[in-house]
């Protein structure tokens, strides 16, 4: 391996040769763009149509029902956490394909992406499996010597991995299962036996108004604990799309 300074004693004593380095270093490079101008050609349409109609990579999307009003606030978690999810199912889980043969055989690929090569597989399997395994990184020997302080701790990969598996199983899982306040509340029951007891009493109106003392403090006290459970619902979403910020440029691959 030559030093910076043995580089420069080259590149100068090359330069006096000024045509073996025009040859060397500018006309094989023109004569390789110029033989392969139709193949990349082709290769940059495919991209731009990859990228603008299929993988849609300048834009955030999110899963959101089609047709329907849905808030800027609504609109932001969703598309974050959405696009969360296609990195971590399709951009990781083509890291962990492409890395071994043995590893993307494991998982089948649609024949049409095969042949036109549109698009990447979504596999979540193989995405957390390439997380799982950024997320074991240590520093070692390559990293930092032995006697550094933190040897055999966690690289900074690693850790951006175990967010992304935090956060990715998060929308996933956890917060689909998160319970309605309405329902968890009672406030939906409540409502229900309020329009059963306008029907028997032939009154369309009565269930808008609490009957007396009693009814009005159950259902002040229903409602605060279906709001308090909904702002602590609120301020969930809040503190993990705060993280995925947070870790932005550890989503990259």
């Amino acid at each position: 391996m030559s030093t910076e300074e043995e580089w420069y004693i080259w590149k100068k004593s090359a330069k006096a040769k000024k045509n073996r380095y025009w040859l060397a270093e500018k006309g094989l490079d023109f004569l390789q763009n110029f033989v392969y101008w139709p193949l990349d050609l082709i290769r940059n349409i495919h991209h731009y149509l990859d990228n603008r109609w299929i993988c849609k990579t300048h834009a955030l999307t999110s899963n959101l029902k089609r047709g329907r009003w849905h808030e800027f606030d609504t609109r932001l978690l969703h598309a974050l956490f959405d696009e969360l999810v296609n990195f971590v199912e399709i951009e990781q889980a083509g890291q962990f394909m492409a890395a071994s043969e043995e590893e993307s055989r494991k998982y089948k690929i649609p024949w049409y992406r095969k042949i036109f090569h549109l698009g990447m597989q979504r596999c979540p399997e193989a995405g957390l499996a390439y997380l799982e395994w950024a997320a074991s990184l240590k520093k070692d020997e390559d990293w930092v010597d032995k006697e550094d302080s933190s040897f055999g701790q966690p690289t900074s990969q690693a850790l951006a991995a175990k967010q992304i598996i935090t956060l990715y199983r998060w929308w996933k899982i956890e917060r689909p299962r998160r319970p309605d306040p309405m329902d968890a509340s009672g406030w939906s029951i409540y409502c229900e036996e309020r329009c059963q007891a306008a029907k028997a009493e032939n009154d369309d109106l009565s269930w808008m108004y609490s009957r007396d003392e009693v009814d009005r403090k159950r259902s002040s006290q229903i409602l605060q604990t279906s709001h308090e459970m909904e702002q602590k619902q609120e301020d969930e979403d809040t503190e993990m799309l705060i993280r995925l910020i947070k870790i932005r440029s550890n989503l990259w691959t």
